[in-house]
Order: C-alpha cells, then structure tokens, then sequence
C-alpha cells in the first residue's frame, strides 16, 4: 500500500518536475530569442567623389574631384572635356617660374554713373568678391622652360572676362614690358567682348591693344594668342585675332556675334561645329587646335624657334 502510495505520490511529481522544466526551458527560449527588428543594410564605404569637393562635367555629366581636376589641368578624365580655368591658375600652371605680376595698381571707375539692374560699382564689388581679382586681365612675367616671357589671362568668371579700360590698360603695360625687354607676349583669350558699363571707353581698348601689338610687330618681339572657351565680341576684334600665331583649345567657341544673333540675321540655322575651334582650323582663321596637354610644349616649342633660344626639350 505504502508503495503504491509512493508510487501514486513519486509519478505525478516526477511529471510536474519534467513539465517545469520544459516551462523553464521554454521560458528561457522565448526570452532569449532574437528580437525581429528592421534589418540593417550595409553599406560601402564612401568615395572620394562624396567626401570631397567635386566638379560636375557640363559635357558627360560625371563628378570629379577638384583634386583630380587639378592634377588633370581641368580635362575631364572621362570625356576628355576642356573644362574652364581661372586666369591666375592657368598661368601658374603655365610659367614654370612666376617672376612678377603687372597692372594691379589700376582700378575701375564709373564714368557713365552707369547702372542697369544694379549700379556699376556694386556689380564690380560682386565680381572681385567673387573671384578674389581685381580685374578680368591677370599679367605675370617670368619663365616659360629657358625663355623669359610676359603671360595674361582672361578671367571669365568676372563680369563675363569683358574688357574694359583697366583690362585695356594693363594689356598695354603687358605689351610695353615685353617690348623694352624684348620677351615674347603669350595671351589665353576667353571673353564675352567690350564691358558695356564703361560705354565708348570700353571700345577705345580696342584700338590701344591693336596698337601695343602693332608695336611688338614692328620690333619683331612673337605675339602669340591662345584661345580658350569662349571669345566673343571686341575681344575677338582686337587683341584675340591680331598674334602672330593663334592656338585655340578644343571644341572652344570663337567668333564676333554669337550664333543666335547671326541666326536672325541671316535667317538660316546654324548646325554645329559653327564657330567652333575645329571649324575655325578648317578655315584659317586658326593655326592649330592643341589638347591643353600639349599646350604648354607647344607654345615652347614655337616660341624657341621664333625666338631663335635653343630647345631644352630636344
């Protein structure tokens, strides 16, 4: 009896104690179960492209870092696109030794109290806050290889690269320099023409610069132009057409009007390559379209046989 009791006893806790268990161990599973939750996507590590400062190609529509930009000479390295240039950062790029700059103690004025959605002096303000230029000409002498030359710029970014009379002025300090040291004058057009502002002082700067080159003709000091996108206007008229060699980059827009006024003048449609470099070539009006790689071994290279230096490249 006993043993049956014990037995009836023993049974059942032995049930409980496997049933707590499995509670136990049930119990324990669900809590220690992994939580659902919103699954994390790992994501690669970023590029350079987007934790640097980067430039969008206006050709391919890539990005590309300034960086690499730089060390490419503004060329897109996917498009072979000839992106844009500030004046003094072309010609850095282009002296292997910058002696000197020219032309900084002339500043504008307001003859006309000109003024059209904004006064004259405060679009001028604007353009130097933004470029950190004073003018749209920048004039550097020193050496290109073993040649002492006087280099200017065009900068476009101010006020369009307009030619106004303290461009006018420090393009003929720049002709006058190189003609008392007789050193060749390099110049890297890019320009939307007369600066408007300035009205009819803005247009006698054409007469002076074609003046200052006629002088360097006449000593027989090379005068070579590079044209660089875009020129138009008086640029084109003056200075820009009248070296003794015209190297243009490529693809870069050039002429006197542009395409859309010549349009409804002539009330014809103008396909492309109009007034592009390479239509120029093809007409004469340029000596040779140049990739900005080989521009600066270019340019040395005539202004050594011009100038009768030897050639260190050779």
């Amino acid at each position: 009896m006993a043993n049956n009791m014990t037995d009836t006893i023993t049974t059942p806790n032995t049930e409980n104690d496997v049933n707590v268990a499995a509670t136990h161990t049930a119990g324990n599973s669900w809590f220690n179960r992994p939580v659902p939750g919103v699954k994390q996507n790992l994501t690669a590590p970023l590029t350079a492209v987007e934790t640097e400062p980067s430039t969008k190609c206006s050709s391919c529509h890539s990005v590309i870092t300034n960086t690499a930009l730089i060390f490419n000479c503004y060329v897109c390295p996917l498009c072979d696109h000839h992106l844009p240039m500030s004046a003094r950062e072309r010609l850095q790029w282009f002296l292997d030794e910058v002696e000197g700059e020219l032309g900084q103690e002339f500043t504008a004025k307001d003859p006309l109290g000109f003024i059209d959605s904004k006064p004259y002096p405060q679009r001028m303000l604007e353009a130097q806050t933004k470029t950190g230029e004073s003018e749209a000409l920048i004039v550097l002498y020193g050496k290109l290889r073993n040649i002492e030359v006087v280099a200017c710029a065009f900068d476009f970014r101010f006020m369009g690269g307009s030619m106004g009379s303290v461009v006018g002025d420090r393009f003929v300090q720049a002709a006058e320099k190189s003609l008392a040291e007789r050193k060749p004058l390099i110049c890297f057009a890019a320009s939307g023409g007369a600066r408007m502002q300035e009205g009819i002082l803005s247009l006698m700067q054409m007469a002076r610069t074609a003046a200052s080159i006629e002088r360097l003709r006449l000593a027989g000091i090379p005068y070579i132009v590079v044209l660089t996108n875009p020129v138009y206007g008086g640029v084109t008229a003056s200075l820009a057409m009248l070296g003794d060699i015209h190297l243009a980059e490529p693809k870069a827009m050039i002429g006197f009007a542009g395409k859309r006024v010549i349009e409804q003048t002539v009330r014809e449609t103008l396909e492309e390559p109009f007034q592009r470099a390479e239509f120029l070539l093809e007409h004469g009006v340029v000596d040779e379209v140049v990739h900005r790689h080989q521009l600066i071994d270019t340019t040395y290279r005539l202004l050594a046989k011009l100038c009768s230096q030897s050639n260190v490249d050779a």
